[in-house]
């Protein structure tokens, strides 16, 4: 199975579920990822701004805030396909760039050295138990991980992101670990 068809089929499941049990399982996942050592031990966080059907980040980012962590979300150069992380103190500091996706906006953040970014949260589609991916299609993540040393983890919503088979490329780099609505698998 490619991954365009696997894209396609995982979409169309999430729009299956109704809004108030995304809510739900958003919320089981940031309490799962919260009771991890990865993040209790991270001082900076890399994550995503969520949207759509995908796990809610909103709440993970405000208790990031909350317990004095750094949380940084990601810039992407669309010319060059590359990705910086800024850091995020407000969601103020965000605006609206192609696609709909939310950005820091760069004259009210600082960039942050990948070297400083203890664990990241990686975005993606579908998920196996081996911690591979099928992301959105940009390649931005690929790219960005392939350099970075630092803790990887996924969230999912474990009925519907978990897939048995991804076809894998060369280049593609696994998260140490999924959090997902019922448990935390550790891949690897």
């Amino acid at each position: 199975m490619d991954k365009r068809q696997i894209r396609k089929d995982i979409k169309e499941k999430l729009q299956a579920v109704p809004p108030d049990v995304l809510k739900k399982w958003s919320s089981n996942i940031a309490a799962n990822l919260f009771n991890t050592d990865d993040w209790k031990q991270a001082d900076t966080i890399a994550i995503t701004i969520s949207r759509g059907t995908e796990v809610d980040t909103k709440a993970i980012i405000e208790k990031g805030w909350e317990e004095r962590k750094q949380m940084v979300v990601p810039k992407c150069e669309p010319a060059t396909k590359g990705m910086t992380f800024r850091v995020l103190e407000s969601f103020d500091q965000l605006e609206v760039v192609y696609y709909g996706l939310l950005e820091p906006k760069e004259n009210e953040t600082k960039a942050v050295s990948p070297s400083k970014i203890k664990l990241i949260v990686v975005p993606g589609l579908g998920f196996n138990q081996n911690g591979y991916r099928v992301g959105f299609g940009g390649g931005y993540y690929d790219r960005f991980l392939s350099e970075y040393n630092g803790r990887k983890a996924a969230l999912a919503f474990q009925e519907v992101q978990l897939v048995d088979e991804l076809p894998i490329e060369e280049h593609d780099v696994p998260v140490n670990l999924i959090v997902t609505n019922e448990q935390v698998i550790l891949c690897r």
